[in-house]
């Protein structure tokens, strides 16, 4: 982690701190340079700005990154429902074509009827190759839809992997940066309190 200004002005002052002489009198306070000092906090209060500005630009790239990431999701769902309704409407082809082989079916019911009157069985040969031409139109289209529903399964599943892979990559980024500002803001805060208590002293 690269140091922060911040951190080596702290570190100034903690080694300005040691270097400081005993007093004569009591072993537990020192003999403090006043302007020295005064020019170091002087400094520490006009970086805190500075650093606290460089983390808000952090988190604002991030969250527009995050935002970028979510329309791209957005973006890739919308493609993915026009798809699926492009799909659907073959289906609904298909739907046609079983509901054509039925009547197709119907159809030779009828011819059948008409013709076994005639001859009974000339008129099975017909129904036969009828339920055959049937059987395989309908096959065919269970066949075809099956395949369209299959398509539009790994499509919307693979759309949700990269979806998730995506917002997760992100949101890692996120955490990372969001627990390195704490960890500076703890030490901060904590060498803050040793000055205090070594000034208080």
């Amino acid at each position: 982690m690269v140091t922060s200004r911040i951190e080596q002005l702290v570190g100034d002052i903690e080694e300005f701190i040691d270097g400081c002489k005993f007093s004569l009198l009591d072993k537990s306070k020192i003999l403090v340079n006043k302007e020295e000092l005064e020019e170091l906090l002087v400094e520490l209060r006009m970086r805190i700005p500075d650093e606290i500005k460089k983390y808000q630009q952090i988190i604002s790239n991030q969250e527009a990154i995050i935002n970028d990431a979510q329309n791209k999701a957005e973006n890739m769902l919308e493609q993915a429902e026009t798809q699926t309704n492009v799909l659907v409407n073959e289906h609904t082809i298909t739907q046609q074509a079983q509901e054509t082989s039925r009547r197709i079916i119907e159809a030779a019911h009828d011819e059948g009827r008409q013709i076994k009157d005639a001859a009974a069985g000339d008129a099975n040969l017909i129904l036969e190759d009828a339920y055959r031409q049937a059987r395989d139109l309908r096959q065919g289209a269970i066949a075809y839809a099956d395949g369209l529903l299959k398509n539009i399964e790994t499509m919307l599943y693979q759309n949700l992997e990269d979806t998730n892979a995506k917002l997760g990559g992100y949101l890692t980024a996120t955490q990372n940066i969001y627990e390195t500002v704490v960890a500076n803001r703890t030490e901060l805060s904590k060498n803050m309190g040793d000055m205090g208590a070594g000034q208080e002293g």
